[in-house]
């Protein structure tokens, strides 16, 4: 096991009084897209576990996040994803979405978590007993599978999504403010999975250009 995987997983062990405590770690992936939803992952790990190279999504390779994540989804005690989508992202704001994603993905556990690391700096509104993590996902073992769960079925969906909306090259960019992605808003305007609350796409729709 590597030794980043070791410290991860030490931080896991100290949150959790060495395995007495079911510990849940939290993500969530598309907060600073364009398009698409903000979507949220859960996941309880079985004390003493986790793939070899475990590590923050940010950090890994595309494939290495598929090969991971059915890994995680495997081995996990326990594991949810939930998504919130454009519409409610305009509609409630992009932290409110965010934070209803992460309480999404742990009601979607099945289990009752004794603690959550939830990465970040702020916690949902729920009755658990949780802990803010800022930089979570390069911490926790727990959180930085909850990273690669959340990053792994967001990016599937924009890449269905490259076929629904084709043109706006989805399945590469996965909603992020590309330079191919801006290219995309400037020829053929939003779509409907676009925040229309977000600049520059609300520039779009205010009739500025850019």
């Amino acid at each position: 096991m590597s030794a980043d995987v070791g410290r991860l997983q030490a931080f896991d062990r100290d949150r959790s009084r060495d395995g007495e405590l079911r510990l849940a770690g939290v993500d969530e992936a598309g907060r600073g897209c364009l398009a698409g939803p903000v979507t949220a992952g859960a996941v309880v790990l079985p004390p003493g576990w986790c793939p070899e190279g475990l590590d923050d999504s940010k950090r890994l390779t595309a494939l290495r996040r598929e090969k991971l994540y059915a890994q995680i989804v495997e081995g996990a005690l326990a594991w949810g994803a939930f998504s919130v989508t454009a519409g409610e992202i305009d509609r409630i704001n992009i932290l409110q979405a965010s934070l209803k994603a992460m309480a999404g993905a742990v009601a979607g556990l099945g289990v009752q978590p004794d603690l959550v690391l939830v990465d970040g700096n702020r916690l949902p509104d729920w009755d658990l007993r949780s802990e803010a993590v800022v930089g979570g996902d390069g911490l926790s073992a727990a959180v930085a599978a909850a990273s690669i769960i959340a990053k792994v079925t967001r990016d599937r969906f924009m890449i269905e999504l490259e076929s629904v909306h084709p043109g706006y090259g989805f399945a590469g960019h996965k909603g992020y403010g590309s330079a191919e992605h801006l290219a995309a808003l400037r020829s053929l305007g939003p779509c409907p999975e676009h925040r229309r609350t977000f600049r520059p796409v609300a520039d779009l729709d205010q009739g500025r250009l850019w």
